[in-house]
């Protein structure tokens, strides 16, 4: 976005709007917050409005009536709202907010974000985590946005992790929202908050084509080489090679590596001599985005499969092999391409 764009769309923004975003740019990028004095704010209620102004009903009408039981009532109150306002600060104070990474999910699914609290002091009751500026957490559960808080409380020198949801709609890099962790305990009179902006970022992949089409034809490894022996629980003949980045430890033929000291991988006849290729050009579809969803199908569908695939895109090429890791580092070309 050009200079003049960003200045029309700064002066678009309500005054509102415009100081949230100034405020958050001026707070750090980091994955722990450690909760002080400079980082916690603190402000009464609603309910701590309506009790100061009960406070004040019942002192005029103390002075008027020259009630001594109305001043002692009167500044008792008065003490338990300090008091109050006390706790609602010490509720935050000392605690350290850490977030994990996130795993990186398809575009429109819920990204799952693992908040750890860590309190080195007495028990912390009452704490909400939010995403600032109105955005509900989603639910881990079904990804609706019923909850406006994720609550939670910290047991007295031991850690709790709390769970939000983020759902990115497109692919690539998202980054986290500012977060909002508050309080009102103990009576509700007073709201302590601090707000976080974490450095963590979320990747969203390609969301896959519903009903994409068969995967393309697979082809010979080029110099595959095979040695066979005989099963020894059965007669029938099954192959052994090399260990291959992206075998699975089932795949792993222990007895020979006890006997030979070197890995190897199982294969039955007519198995690991095939692999294919995952193409842009032969997706035949239209567009850069529909292309990925059908790339994106096609990796999932070759995974399940077993198949040693490669990915080509333009200007990327992705050795063939077979895996979780093989997977993710598809679905990861793919969602950062462009």
């Amino acid at each position: 976005m050009s200079a003049s764009l960003a200045a029309q769309a700064w002066h678009h923004l309500s005054p509102r709007e415009q100081f949230r975003r100034w405020w958050q740019a001026r707070l750090p990028l980091t994955d722990t917050w450690v909760l002080g004095q400079r980082n916690i704010y603190i402000l009464p209620t609603r309910a701590g409005f309506v009790f100061a102004l009960t406070l004040i009903v019942m002192l005029l009408a103390a002075i008027n009536y020259q009630l001594n039981l109305g001043y002692a009532l009167t500044f008792a109150l008065t003490g338990a709202g300090i008091v109050s306002m006390h706790l609602t600060h010490g509720n935050l104070r000392g605690l350290t907010l850490h977030l994990r990474p996130a795993a990186s999910v398809f575009a429109g699914d819920a990204a799952l974000l693992e908040v750890v609290l860590t309190n080195p002091g007495r028990t912390r009751y009452g704490l909400a985590l939010r995403f600032e500026g109105g955005v509900a957490p989603q639910s881990p559960i079904d990804g609706s946005a019923s909850r406006a808080f994720a609550w939670c409380d910290v047991t007295a020198g031991g850690q709790q992790t709390t769970h939000l949801a983020l759902v990115p709609a497109t692919r690539g890099w998202h980054a986290v929202p500012t977060l909002v962790v508050e309080t009102v305990f103990p009576f509700g009179l007073f709201r302590a908050w601090t707000v976080w902006r974490p450095a963590g970022r979320v990747l969203a992949w390609p969301r896959p084509e519903h009903d994409a089409p068969p995967l393309p034809a697979s082809a010979a490894v080029p110099g595959a080489e095979t040695s066979r022996k005989r099963a020894t629980d059965g007669g029938e003949f099954e192959g052994v090679r090399p260990w291959r980045r992206g075998d699975t430890m089932r795949q792993v033929v222990w007895k020979k590596v006890a006997r030979s000291n070197e890995l190897v991988s199982r294969e039955t006849a007519g198995s690991g001599r095939q692999e294919v290729w995952l193409d842009w050009s032969q997706t035949a579809v239209n567009g850069t985005e529909p292309r990925l969803a059908r790339l994106a199908a096609w990796v999932l569908a070759a995974d399940r499969a077993g198949l040693p695939y490669g990915l080509r895109l333009p200007g990327q090429d992705l050795p063939p092999a077979s895996g979780a890791v093989q997977r993710v580092a598809a679905l990861d070309a793919l969602a950062l391409w462009g």
